[in-house]
């Protein structure tokens, strides 16, 4: 389709509700909220062309290993995650801590977020264990406008860490 851009991503959680709003949340294509059109419209200026339409196709897993062996799978397939959304507590596997960490030692430009309610790890721990600053956290429950604006966003800086290896 023209105009269409094509991302992967991949949501790790133990709460298959959560894993079906994440479906439902970014469709299985969704157009970027215009918010700066929106911004335009209300100063005056002529808004600029509607952004491309995004196409997410999105994987789950309900567990770190899971969740692990599918970046696993995506990179040897050719076809690599843009982004991943892992959860911090996951009983009674492996936490998203540890998810985290053996996704980017398989695949060090996954871009990662985390999307948990609660951690038994401070946010400061976990971005030195990361070992990335601009790491993104997205508290459970959150709003659907929230979420859709961190996947677009994640998706791009995902393109552009593999563009720039």
């Amino acid at each position: 389709m023209d105009g269409q851009v094509q991302r992967r991503i991949l949501v790790v959680d133990d709460d298959p509700t959560i894993l079906n709003v994440w479906r439902r949340v970014l469709g299985p294509k969704w157009r970027r909220p215009a918010l700066d059109n929106l911004e335009k419209k209300l100063f005056g200026a002529t808004p600029p062309a509607a952004p491309p339409e995004v196409a997410f196709t999105i994987d789950t897993a309900s567990q770190g290993m899971e969740g692990f062996q599918k970046v696993v799978s995506a990179l040897a397939e050719g076809r690599p995650y843009n982004f991943a959304l892992v959860d911090m507590r996951m009983p009674p596997g492996w936490d998203g801590l540890e998810t985290i960490l053996r996704m980017l030692e398989k695949d060090p430009q996954l871009e990662v977020a985390i999307c948990s309610a609660f951690s038994d790890i401070s946010r400061e721990e976990v971005v030195k264990r990361v070992g990335r600053a601009d790491l993104q956290w997205l508290k459970k429950p959150f709003e659907l406008e929230v979420a859709r604006d961190l996947a677009w966003k994640l998706s791009e800086q995902g393109v552009h860490r593999r563009q720039s290896r």
